[in-house]
């Protein structure tokens, strides 16, 4: 079997097994359970108290002791077992504790699944940057995928999201141990201190005005991020409860409306090195604010009927606001950091977007949600305010980062990106 086919492969249950659940967990949670909504916001936490630490310990596990494609599907096997005792789970504190072993198990291979790959075609003689972008893309593709079939086949308020996201774990787990081997490499470790192996040397880039500036302000936006993801779908299908859209295909198919976020991600990554060449980096970080103000703005005033225009463009935005702060930000990382520790830089960049920015948006969220803008006799929320204080949030980091953060813009810096 062709190694591009067989990454693709894996690419595409690796974010299958996410999407299954991810955006439809508010629906079991408050449709089904009935759970309080300050206590919702600490789930979507697990997946930044995970990411603070897990991806770093499993890459050094996997540079020393075990080939990083065994790791893998070890940790996809046993996240895949957790998520099958999801539905056992009767009350909040346990969900989460389930949900955060899930993610100890799950974050750490994003990073691992890269890894695997760049071995493998690196071994197979292709080229890294040409053919892995391809490839990568299967990924959300299985994520849309994933989300369509928990939405068509009724499972989006149901326990079977837990076991179809289970099963395909459990199945990519297995399928890992047919990959190339990816060897550890001791000598990667040699010669390196604790600080070093740990990745903690990077957090000395907080010396630096700017690079403090753009790690605060990546955190905040990392916020953003679980603010739709947590509340997105619950909010579309939470429209039921008005008799004049209860039938609407909205209610129906909540969660393939907010598939189109993904969709037009997977698009404004083709324009990524158009804007950035043309703008530079301060300026495309500033659109992906904008974006997030947007996002969340047409939401406050989008409806199912005459306001459908608003939830679709509102989902159209959002690949805007998510790749243009990520990979945009990535790159500045890259350009902006001495080479010995630049991936260190990198893995202090995704510790405060998907780590401390998630663990900051969620409990926040879910706190500021249950006492403000929760009914306390019907549990009914006030999905107009909710979204306009978010997009008043992402106004005011918008400003602040214009403001504050200063970069001049350089084309020769941005001159060789593809996407």
């Amino acid at each position: 079997m062709n190694v591009k086919f067989r990454l693709t492969i894996m690419n595409f249950f690796q974010f299958f097994v996410w999407g299954a659940w991810l955006i439809t967990v508010a629906n079991y949670w408050f449709g089904t359970k009935n759970w309080d909504g300050a206590q919702f916001g600490a789930i979507f936490s697990t997946m930044g108290i995970a990411s603070i630490f897990m991806p770093t310990l499993c890459g050094i596990v996997a540079d020393r002791w075990i080939n990083a494609e065994k790791l893998y599907g070890a940790l996809h096997i046993l996240g895949g077992l957790t998520l099958l005792y999801v539905p056992q789970v009767s009350n909040p504190s346990d969900f989460f504790w389930v949900i955060l072993v899930a993610m100890i198990f799950y974050m750490p291979t994003i990073a691992l699944s890269n890894s695997v790959a760049y071995n493998a075609l690196k071994k197979g003689g292709l080229d890294v940057v040409k053919d892995f972008p391809p490839i990568r893309v299967w990924g959300t593709i299985g994520f849309i995928v994933a989300m369509w079939i928990t939405n068509l086949t009724g499972n989006k308020a149901s326990e079977n999201q837990f076991y179809i996201a289970a099963i395909a774990a459990i199945f990519l787990g297995l399928y890992s141990f047919t990959l190339p081997k990816c060897e550890p490499e001791g000598n990667t470790t040699e010669n390196k201190s604790f600080m070093e192996l740990m990745g903690l040397s990077s957090f000395k880039l907080f010396a630096d005005y700017k690079l403090a500036l753009f790690f605060v302000f990546s955190m905040f936006l990392g916020a953003a991020l679980q603010l739709t993801n947590a509340y997105g779908d619950v909010f579309l299908d939470d429209f039921k409860h008005d008799p004049v859209y209860a039938d609407s295909l909205v209610v129906k198919y909540s969660t393939l409306i907010m598939s189109i976020s993904q969709i037009s991600e997977t698009l404004f990554i083709l324009a990524i090195p158009f804007f950035l060449k043309r703008f530079g980096i301060k300026q495309v970080m500033l659109f992906s604010m904008i974006a997030w103000v947007l996002r969340f703005g047409l939401f406050a005033y989008g409806n199912p009927g005459d306001g459908l225009w608003m939830i679709i463009l509102s989902c159209v935005v959002y690949g805007m606001a998510f790749d243009f702060f990520n990979i945009s930000g990535s790159l500045f990382v890259e350009t902006s950091t001495d080479s010995k520790i630049r991936s260190s830089a990198q893995g202090l960049f995704m510790m405060m977007t998907n780590g401390f920015g998630a663990v900051l948006g969620s409990v926040v969220s879910g706190q500021i949600i249950s006492m403000y803008f929760t009914d306390a006799a019907t549990g009914e929320k006030d999905w107009h305010n909710i979204w306009l204080t978010f997009a008043a949030y992402a106004l005011v980091i918008a400003i602040a980062f214009a403001i504050l953060f200063k970069h001049k813009h350089n084309p020769k810096d941005v001159a060789n990106i593809t996407h």
